[in-house]
């Protein structure tokens, strides 16, 4: 991305969230399987109203399934995530209830979404997800959901599909996130309710924070400290 923002008198460039990356990819692979394109880059509008063009790239495809990467960037920030590769598969499927499972998402009535590789999985209550599901939150599986359905529609297709999201350096990464004191085991999650990154920014912190102690609640502790430095 070429767009930035100014802190502590410091020009700063933006990045694009994991959930970003997610649909991106995720309606590059559903063009390859349903319309045979090939694509490049995929346009989306984000959740906070930015129009984005992201780098997409062909990983394989059949007449089943398609997949796709992108390149995760962070802009200016220092994030863990920075130039880890997202990928999504996209595959027909005859029946909605080969697919469906009490760990994945439905995210429309002919959408199914899950986590594979380096996704990580909830394992306490408290989060957005339920325990066993992939941690992949609301804003993204919506992004996605949207992405896929605008492909749909151009091509006319009315014929049930799965996504399946993966991330090969997840499980790594994972350990320097707040994953682990989250209970989420196993990967990264894709996330973002904006669809962008920026730099340096203090809601992402306290978001993160706040997220800790709900799901402290969740389990039981009447009691936490909070301790700036």
């Amino acid at each position: 991305m070429e767009e930035y923002v100014i802190k502590n008198q410091k020009k700063l460039r933006l990045g694009i969230t994991t959930g970003t990356c997610s649909a991106a990819a995720a309606q590059a692979a559903a063009m390859q399987l349903l319309l045979g394109v090939e694509s490049h880059g995929v346009t989306l509008r984000t959740p906070k109203g930015m129009t984005v063009t992201v780098p997409v790239y062909l990983l394989e495809s059949d007449s089943r399934k398609a997949s796709y990467k992108v390149v995760k960037d962070s802009g200016d920030d220092p994030d863990v995530t920075n130039g880890i590769l997202v990928y999504a598969t996209v595959q027909k499927v005859e029946k909605k209830s080969k697919i469906n499972s009490e760990n994945s998402v439905d995210l429309s009535e002919k959408i199914n979404l899950d986590g594979g590789i380096g996704i990580g999985r909830v394992t306490k209550p408290g989060l957005e997800q339920k325990i066993g599901q992939a941690a992949i939150n609301k804003v993204p599986r919506r992004m996605i959901c949207e992405a896929v359905e605008e492909v749909c529609r151009k091509y006319e297709y009315t014929g049930n599909l799965q996504v399946r999201l993966s991330v090969p350096e997840g499980a790594e990464v994972a350990k320097k996130t707040f994953n682990p004191r989250l209970g989420i085991e196993g990967g990264i999650s894709i996330l973002g309710t904006t669809g962008i990154v920026e730099p340096m920014s203090e809601k992402a912190l306290t978001d993160t924070i706040y997220l800790e102690m709900k799901m402290l609640k969740e389990n039981g502790t009447d009691w936490c400290y909070v301790v700036p430095g």
